[in-house]
C-alpha cells in the first residue's frame, strides 16, 4: 500500500526549490475538440481529466528561456512544453465551472487545473535529467531558434520559435543538434491589448516511473501579461514541420488548423543597465 501522504524524495544532488534568476516566457492557448484529448490524456496520465471549457478541451505551447545562478557558476536553458490544461479525477468536485477566459485570466485559485505534460523538448542535458527525475516529465532533447522581444533589440512584440531535433548521449555536457525542424510558431503581438494576470503557480502534471502522479507548482513573482487573440487569430501562426516525430502527430491530432485563442507571456525585468559612454574633457600638460 502506498502513502499517499509522503512526498516524493528528492533525487541527488538537486535541490528544491528550483530558483530561476530570469524568466523569458510565451505560451499560446488553443481550444479544441476534446475526444482526442482525452485520448492521450488517459495513455500518459491516467488520474487527470481535461479540463471542460463550454465543451472544449486547452492545449499549451509554453516556450521558457530562463538563466539560473549555481555556486560555481550560470546555466541558460530553453524548453518547451507541449501540455493538456487538466485537473486530477479525484478533485473535480472542488473546481468551480470556468470559461476560458476566466481560467486565463487566473480565476481558479484551486490551482487544481495545471499543465498535464506530453511533451517538454530541451536544450540543456541537466534540465533534461532534472526535469525526469524531480518531475516526472516526458523531457528529451532538442535545440530552438528564436526571436524575442529584447530592450538590446529594435522596438516591438514579436516572438518566433523554431524546435528542432537533436539527440543527447550522456555524458556529454550538450545535446547534438539536427538539422529537421519539428515545429516552429510566430506570434505577433504588438499593440494589442492586454491585461496583468495572477495566474501562478502554474501546477505541472507527470507521473514517475512507477506511475504515480505528480503535482509541481511553479511560482512566478509578477503578473504575467494576457493578450486574447479573439478576432486576432492571425497574429499567431503554428507550423508542424514534422507530423511523423511523438510532439509532431499529437500538434497535428489535437490542434490541426485551429487557430490560438490566447497568449500569455512574462520577461523578467532588467536589474542593471551599462549605459552609453560620454566624451572626457581633455586637458593634457605638456611635458617639456
Amino acid at each position: 500500500m502506498t502513502d499517499d501522504l509522503s512526498l516524493p524524495p528528492v533525487a541527488a544532488p538537486y535541490q528544491l526549490p528550483f530558483h530561476y534568476g530570469a524568466l523569458h516566457n510565451i505560451g499560446l492557448d488553443y481550444l479544441v475538440d476534446p475526444a482526442p484529448v482525452r485520448r492521450t490524456l488517459a495513455e500518459h496520465h491516467p488520474d487527470l481529466s481535461a479540463a471542460d471549457f463550454d465543451g472544449l478541451a486547452c492545449v499549451t505551447l509554453n516556450y521558457q528561456l530562463y538563466f539560473a545562478q549555481y555556486p560555481n557558476g550560470g546555466g541558460i536553458t530553453q524548453e518547451i512544453e507541449y501540455s493538456i490544461v487538466a485537473h486530477p479525477t479525484a478533485g473535480a468536485d472542488r473546481l468551480a465551472r470556468l470559461t476560458y477566459e476566466q481560467y486565463a485570466h487566473g480565476h481558479d485559485q484551486t490551482k487544481l487545473l495545471g499543465i498535464a505534460r506530453l511533451h517538454v523538448l530541451c536544450d540543456n542535458p541537466l534540465a533534461i535529467e532534472a526535469g525526469t527525475k524531480l518531475y516526472g516529465e516526458p523531457k528529451y532533447p532538442a535545440w530552438f531558434e528564436t526571436t524575442l522581444p529584447s530592450l538590446n533589440g529594435p522596438a516591438g512584440d514579436l516572438w518566433t520559435v523554431a524546435c528542432k531535433q537533436a539527440t543527447h548521449t550522456p555524458p556529454a555536457p550538450a545535446v547534438d543538434r539536427q538539422d529537421g525542424a519539428l515545429f516552429s510558431f510566430r506570434a505577433d503581438l504588438d499593440g494589442l491589448p492586454r491585461i496583468p494576470v495572477n495566474n501562478t503557480p502554474i501546477t505541472g502534471y507527470g507521473t514517475d516511473p512507477t506511475g504515480r502522479p505528480l503535482a509541481g507548482p511553479m511560482n512566478v513573482y509578477q503578473p504575467y501579461q494576457y493578450i486574447s487573440l479573439t478576432g486576432a487569430a492571425e497574429r499567431a501562426e503554428l507550423t508542424v514541420h514534422d507530423r511523423t516525430s511523438p510532439v509532431g502527430a499529437d500538434l497535428t491530432a489535437h490542434i490541426g488548423d485551429t487557430p490560438a485563442a490566447g497568449a500569455w507571456t512574462y520577461q523578467s525585468a532588467p536589474v542593471a543597465a551599462h549605459n552609453r559612454p560620454y566624451y572626457v574633457p581633455s586637458r593634457r600638460i605638456q611635458v617639456s
